[in-house]
């Protein structure tokens, strides 16, 4: 059976990366895929609000906290078809489980020699979550690797398994997004090359970092360390004493914009479908918002990162309250700039911007 624990006990700012949130009602952890299935399924027979909580990273808590189950998923498991270096095999198939550490499996994947998600070093968060969101970072994303993810269809109440051309990827988006709290993701398949190589470098500043030229291949271990050096210097590797790090990454998305309307002078970087993509840094900044701004706003309870200015971060006394009084003002300061309005990548629970 899960573990339960009573409300009192656990804080949901004990459990996200931004160290925000209230209580829950219930708690609930599940350590195999059945016991995580069985407590989605009672507390949707029970009509009781439900969240299903992963690494914690990428979600906004209201201060009054969730008056429901949370569930929190301590799975584990990473399974490949292929045992040891066969030189006669190019490829690995690996199922990892939901409740998985990303940022372990990235390590072990370099380890093994599993190549297409070492770019993607130092992203705090679970296994689960990834294709949610289609994480991604240095030009790779997972989109680029995941071969199926396994579910359970809350309103099916049935196992879904879904092909990677099913998974309606797109720019930090797909079909399990598109309809939130639908799909419990239980298991990631990934497809991955064997070698000693990254794949091509992508992204021009990680290319500069390791010495080589876009589009060339590095050690698959020079290039989690490269990344994870360019992920500390940002403020984006988890690290307790430095509160720039208490933050869910970047708070905004990048913009997608006809052309016509991408502010001159601002990156931009077109997209297969005509549209060109922006950087929301970019506008942030030259909307006369630097590293380390909003102690105004919050009284310096929440600002802008000191290292990077799409993180939001909070100093240590913040609350909620004051973190979207910060991304509001953010957002309205890009929009009444560039007309642009920024959209919040974390999910928020319990509250809105």
């Amino acid at each position: 059976m899960p573990d339960l624990a009573p409300a009192t006990e656990r804080l949901l700012a004990e459990r996200t990366t931004l160290r925000l949130g209230g209580p829950a009602r219930r708690w609930v952890v599940a350590r195999t895929d059945d016991e995580l299935v069985a407590a989605v399924r009672a507390a949707d027979e029970a009509g009781e609000p439900l969240l299903v909580l992963g690494g914690g990273s990428n979600l906004v808590v209201a201060d009054e906290g969730f008056a429901g189950t949370v569930v929190e998923v301590a799975t584990r498991g990473v399974t490949s078809d292929v045992d040891g270096d066969d030189p006669t095999c190019g490829g690995a198939m690996v199922t990892v489980a939901a409740g998985e550490s990303w940022d372990g499996f990235v390590a072990t994947a370099v380890e093994r020699g599993w190549v297409g998600v070492e770019a993607l070093s130092g992203i705090p968060g679970s296994v689960g979550a990834t294709p949610v969101q289609n994480v991604g970072a240095y030009g790779q994303d997972v989109s680029q690797t995941v071969a199926s993810v396994r579910t359970w269809d809350r309103a099916e109440r049935a196992w879904r398994t879904f092909a990677h051309a099913d998974c309606g990827f797109g720019y930090r988006h797909s079909r399990f997004k598109a309809e939130p709290g639908r799909y419990v993701v239980v298991s990631v398949t990934f497809q991955l090359r064997l070698g000693t190589l990254g794949a091509p470098v992508a992204y021009a500043e990680l290319a500069r970092a390791l010495g080589v030229e876009p589009g060339a291949r590095a050690p698959l271990a020079d290039v989690r360390a490269a990344v994870l050096a360019l992920r500390r210097g940002k403020g984006m590797v988890l690290d307790e004493p430095d509160h720039d790090t208490w933050s869910a990454g970047s708070f905004f998305t990048n913009p997608v914009l006809d052309p016509a309307d991408v502010p001159a002078g601002a990156p931009a970087w077109p997209q297969p479908d005509g549209t060109v993509k922006t950087s929301a840094a970019w506008l942030i900044e030259h909307a006369g918002l630097g590293k380390g701004w909003g102690a105004e706003v919050t009284g310096g309870r929440a600002t802008l990162s000191t290292k990077h200015t799409l993180a939001l971060t909070n100093r240590g006394g913040a609350t909620t309250a004051d973190l979207l009084a910060l991304a509001r003002e953010v957002r309205d300061r890009v929009e009444q700039r560039f007309g642009v309005r920024l959209v919040n990548e974390p999910v928020l629970l319990g509250c809105e911007l």
